[in-house]
């Protein structure tokens, strides 16, 4: 048969193919969007014409980028589709395609391996390239719109960042599904490569555009504001057309495609897992609730997004988009609840077990919201004590924003621990189960707070990319209205000034709820590496006792990873640098390019662009940033790539779980702290320039206390839009690569087979590019 879940009752049958329609509906509804967006007026032919200079720079960056990144896929494709052969088949496989000789069956799942990266990488740039295509097309209505209300340009900015959440929602939930349908329980074979195609592309997208977009930004904030006291987004400024691109680029293609693969990643994990509790079950349950909790989720954020308007004209966006958000979570809830008193009332352990953990998911991501609006925030207390701390300069700003990180990423951590430990609460309680089960649902359920997290992504990312295009649109009318001073643009520009201050909060608040799931995937993944692991020891040991051999491996998920093991506590101690040898390659990259361009535009200010006797040459600037955030991807990618290869190869499979622990928990503490610590920076920027300018003061634009603002901004730049953010796939990259290279070292570096000289000269040729990397990444651009 061509489809894998002929095992199931038909109404699950039918349940699965209806998600599939309701994934449908999200792309379709996004175009039903998208339509109503591209029926609002495009503005004047002022902003018609700052408009083209954005949608040009964006599209030939993303072009350019396209062009770096197809080589690597390819590669990348052939070692997939090569890992196959060279272990053993799983039960699972053999299962499914029973009947068919074993060397088929790897073709079969080799291809399904390699098919499904591709169909991950081309999904994971879709979401990002038109993503940010619509972004960058809704940023010009809004500025129009800005002229007439707020309840409109609100409107139109939120539903255009809807646009791309129902995209990211309806072509995640497509692909996991139909790659079940087809391979049934082998499904997660080919969902690896899924998951880590859309991974590895949102590392891509994150790293290049974060790059692009901080260097212009850092280099346009310190020549313009901080040297010669001109405003935000003015045309004379040659960095500013580079600056509005890298919104696009960074903040819309890069978060898009991140979250995509969020979505993409607790798919893969949560099916994983429950396939683990099917084996010692018999419940396909496990395996098919995941995926219609995600169905639901898409028809939640459908009508979450008429929650959102301007509801009798108050004026407040934040609390209209967590309306929105609000409404979103508390219908999933009670159709979650529905699902499971309905459908998994024959599970072990009560269908209330599932159905807390989805909930709990919800909760933690309305949680991390708002705890990250707190630390972020304009009304927050810690944005206003680091607007304070202007008062005496750059040193004390700089160093009360530090501070905010620091405390937010500990109540972050908090969080997300008490979220992990309330699985064991729910899951460690069940009767009759050994401790190996007992540790496979408690994984499961974390798995499923992954899903839970994740499931109102549509929300997620229209509020993500409410932010860029509020920015966007803000730079539009600033470079259109400039020198204009009646009281119409005036009231227009308050409009987006206060819509890009609550796009600053809502950005912060997806990266927050994207470095949150991705500590959840990853444990989930965690999990999984434990069981991928376990099943090829099986299997070795049953090949092994075919062949008369006395031996056997222990399985992993037997003795799991322990700390008191050196080779483990090695591992973690590599693990937990890394993401601090990754952000100083990233925050470095964008150093460099950023100081290129403040060297371009002072000299392009010589000319007399300030006293109008030249022009600004956009195109410099924007060419510099392209170059620069080319250098670094290829880089970058590579270290996430080779580093859990090189660690599993030379120390071992355990060794390698606790390389994955320490990267954990580093690569989120440090995260957040990048996130939020800029947050917190740039809106206490933008609370000093709201104030009235007043110079004799040392208030508003222009003052003493606006320069050691702007400074700490620029500080906070390439921490919460380059680093921090990239951090996320990152993660992610190396939890799917340690998954998918798992059996490979587990075959040729156990107890009873040491690794070959092959092996080792692959681990040498490993580390002379790890070598590789570490030296291209401090060379100059130019090089």
């Amino acid at each position: 048969m061509w489809y894998g879940i002929a095992g199931l009752h038909i109404y699950e049958q039918y349940a699965l193919f209806g998600v599939v329609a309701i994934a449908i509906v999200g792309l379709l509804y996004t175009l039903f969007l998208w339509n109503q967006v591209k029926a609002h007026p495009t503005g004047d032919e002022n902003m018609m014409r700052v408009w083209n200079a954005i949608r040009e720079g964006a599209n030939a960056y993303l072009n350019k980028q396209l062009k770096t990144i197809v080589p690597m896929i390819v590669v990348l494709t052939v070692c997939l589709f090569l890992s196959v052969y060279i272990v053993p088949v799983t039960a699972e496989a053999m299962e499914r395609f029973k009947g068919y000789e074993p060397g088929t069956i790897k073709l079969i799942i080799a291809f399904g391996r390699a098919g499904a990266f591709i169909l991950g990488s081309v999904f994971s740039l879709l979401v990002g390239q038109i993503g940010m295509r619509i972004a960058v097309a809704a940023n010009v209505r809004v500025t129009a719109a800005s002229k007439r209300s707020f309840g409109e340009a609100l409107k139109i900015a939120y539903r255009s960042g809807t646009c791309t959440g129902m995209l990211t929602d309806g072509l995640g939930l497509l692909g996991g599904t139909l790659i079940f349908i087809i391979f049934g329980i082998a499904a997660p074979d080919a969902l690896l490569g899924f998951g880590f195609g859309g991974t590895l592309i949102a590392l891509f997208m994150r790293v290049g555009g974060g790059i692009y977009t901080k260097a212009a930004d850092v280099g346009a904030d310190l020549v313009g504001k901080v040297e010669n006291d001109i405003p935000e987004d003015d045309p004379r400024n040659p960095a500013v057309v580079a600056d509005l691109v890298g919104d696009n680029v960074g903040d819309c293609a890069g978060m898009a495609a991140d979250i995509f693969e969020s979505y993409e990643v607790t798919i893969v994990s949560g099916l994983i897992l429950g396939l683990a509790l099917w084996h010692f079950t018999g419940h396909y349950e496990w395996i098919v609730y995941p995926l219609l909790v995600r169905g639901i989720g898409v028809f939640c954020s459908i009508i979450g997004t008429y929650a959102v308007s301007d509801n009798k004209g108050r004026g407040d966006a934040m609390k209209a988009i967590f309306r929105g958000y609000l409404t979103s979570a508390v219908i999933s809830i009670a159709l979650f609840a529905a699902l499971g008193y309905f459908y998994l009332k024959d599970v072990p352990g009560g269908w209330w077990r599932p159905f807390a953990a989805v909930s709990i998911g919800v909760l933690l991501a309305m949680a991390i919201d708002r705890i990250t609006e707190h630390f972020t925030g304009t009304t927050g207390a810690p944005v206003l004590e680091v607007k304070k701390s202007t008062d005496t300069g750059v040193a004390t700003t700089i160093l009360s924003g530090f501070a905010v990180g620091l405390e937010s990423s500990v109540w972050s951590i908090l969080i997300i621990a008490l979220s992990i430990f309330s699985s064991v609460l729910i899951f460690g309680s069940i009767d009759g189960l050994n401790a190996v089960e007992k540790v496979n649902f408690i994984l499961y359920g974390v798995a499923m707070t992954g899903i839970g997290m994740l499931t109102l992504t549509g929300n997620n990312v229209a509020m993500d990319s409410f932010g860029p295009i509020a920015d966007n649109a803000n730079g539009v009318g600033e470079m259109a209205w400039h020198g204009k001073t009646d009281a119409e643009t005036k009231k227009a520009r308050q409009i987006m000034a206060d819509l890009d201050g609550v796009g600053n909060t809502t950005k912060a608040i997806t990266k927050g709820v994207a470095i949150g799931s991705a500590v959840i995937a990853a444990v989930s993944l965690f999990g999984s590496y434990m069981v991928d692991v376990s099943n090829v020891q099986t299997a070795l040991n049953a090949a092994w006792a075919e062949q008369g051999l006395d031996q056997a491996l222990t399985l992993l998920k037997d003795i799991g990873i322990v700390v008191s093991n050196p080779a483990v506590f090695v591992g973690m101690l590599i693990g937990a640098a890394v993401p601090w040898l990754f952000s100083s390659f990233a925050i470095n990259a964008v150093r460099r390019a950023a100081s290129l361009i403040v060297l371009e535009v002072r000299k392009q200010f010589k000319t007399g662009i300030l006293e109008g006797k030249a022009q600004p040459n956009y195109g410099n600037v924007v060419s510099i940033s392209t170059i620069a955030a080319q250098k670094e991807l290829i880089t970058l990618a590579l270290l996430g790539i080779v580093s859990p290869v090189l660690v599993g190869l030379a120390l071992g499979v355990e060794a390698l779980g606790g390389f994955l622990a320490g990267i954990i928990v580093s690569g989120q503490l440090l995260a957040v702290f990048m996130s939020n610590a800029g947050g917190a920076w740039d809106n206490a920027k933008k609370l000093v320039e709201d104030e009235p300018s007043d110079p004799a003061a040392n208030t508003g634009k222009g003052s003493e206390r606006h320069k050691a603002s702007v400074v700490g901004d620029t500080v906070g730049d390439p921490l919460k839009d380059t680093a921090g953010p990239a951090l996320n796939p990152m993660i992610k990259v190396v939890n799917m690569v340690a998954v998918i290279v798992a059996p490979i070292i587990v075959t040729y570096n156990n107890e009873y087979t040491s690794l070959s000289a092959i092996g080792w000269c692959v681990v040498i040729a490993l580390l002379a590019i790890l070598g590789w990397v570490i030296n291209k990444s401090k060379k100059p651009i130019s090089d």
